[in-house]
């Protein structure tokens, strides 16, 4: 027996509720892990409220990270003891995921803990950080480099926009955060951001080509923002989307793509290859400063994960939850 969160749906409603469960919840899967630390994303939160249609199998333990110490193992990279890290893969979608002591899957999903972090820093990261790692890398294969002129990291108060303005920065970019939380100002110019501006000059509908600005991005709100990201970017300017804060809908031109030769490119963080998230870990272990971490970090216990999670969704936290599942 073991705790966790438990998604239910039936005539009674749907609903989420911390309870003891026991391994008949477990999906199938050739490692155990015993989980250390959890954490809360977005799309946990439109799990666990009910907001959004991302759980498509009941019921269903959530989470979608976790940070843990294998159990049992019939997968040949990994032994008992071994210390692992999981994010996506449709775990607390379709599978049984991690916020919970306990999680069974495939061991090809799992990712080996970096020596330079503990798994709370691990889950202090997590998705959105590892999501942050793919856009820097991603913005790197598109050869924007410090000298090419200023980055935008929309959403900036957010895990994913917060790990990212702290990894641009010590890369040597100048980050411009875009933010609807201005009190938040002084925590990101501490994370690196140069500038900080208000989000509100790019939610609303814009013109198809803007004064050129952004040399690269990284968008987590999508919509109108992102149209407009891409509408004040510079000349072959590249911009990652890898959000939908604002929504799925993306209202824009295609003058900044025809007329700048400005790249959008998409970021996935669910099913990205093993080896792509491999080398997003060793480079988080390489260029994030763990000591901001704290900086960024909610901590909470499994029991408070479902009222965290409604707050997150209204906007209400400020970069990363982390969740100890043992308390």
């Amino acid at each position: 027996m073991f705790k966790g969160i438990l998604i239910e749906k039936d005539d009674a409603g749907y609903r989420a509720s911390c309870k003891t469960l026991d391994e008949s919840v477990l999906g199938e899967g050739d490692v155990t892990v015993r989980v250390g630390w959890s954490t809360l994303n977005y799309k946990d939160g439109l799990a666990i409220t009910g907001k959004g249609p991302v759980v498509r199998r009941f019921p269903m333990v959530p989470g979608i990270d976790m940070a843990g110490t294998v159990e049992t193992s019939a997968h040949p990279d990994y032994q008992p003891g071994d210390a692992v890290v999981l994010n996506g893969w449709g775990v607390g979608e379709v599978h049984p995921g991690g916020l919970a002591q306990r999680i069974r899957l495939k061991g090809d999903w799992l990712v080996p803990l970096p020596a330079a972090f503990t798994a709370r820093q691990a889950m202090a990261i997590g998705t959105a950080g590892y999501t942050a790692m793919l856009c820097v890398l991603t913005l790197e294969r598109h050869g924007v480099t410090p000298d090419h002129g200023e980055i935008i990291v929309t959403g900036a108060n957010g895990g994913v926009g917060s790990v990212a303005v702290a990894l641009l920065a010590r890369l040597g970019y100048t980050v411009v955060a875009s933010t609807g939380r201005p009190q938040e100002s002084d925590y990101l110019k501490r994370l690196g951001a140069a500038e900080i501006i208000d989000r509100a000059q790019f939610s609303a509908p814009g013109r198809p080509l803007g004064k050129e600005r952004w040399a690269g991005a990284v968008d987590t709100v999508g919509s109108h923002t992102l149209a407009n990201v891409c509408a004040t970017s510079r000349y072959r300017g590249v911009v990652t989307a890898c959000g939908l804060a604002q929504g799925m809908d993306l209202p824009a031109s295609v003058a900044p793509f025809i007329l700048r030769g400005v790249t959008l490119a998409g970021v996935d963080s669910v099913m990205c290859p093993r080896p792509d998230r491999i080398v997003a870990w060793q480079r988080l272990a390489r260029d994030l400063d763990p000591s901001l971490l704290d900086l960024m970090v909610t901590e909470i216990g499994l029991d408070d994960a479902i009222d965290t999670a409604a707050a997150l969704l209204e906007g209400r936290v400020r970069g990363r939850v982390v969740v100890d599942v043992n308390r």
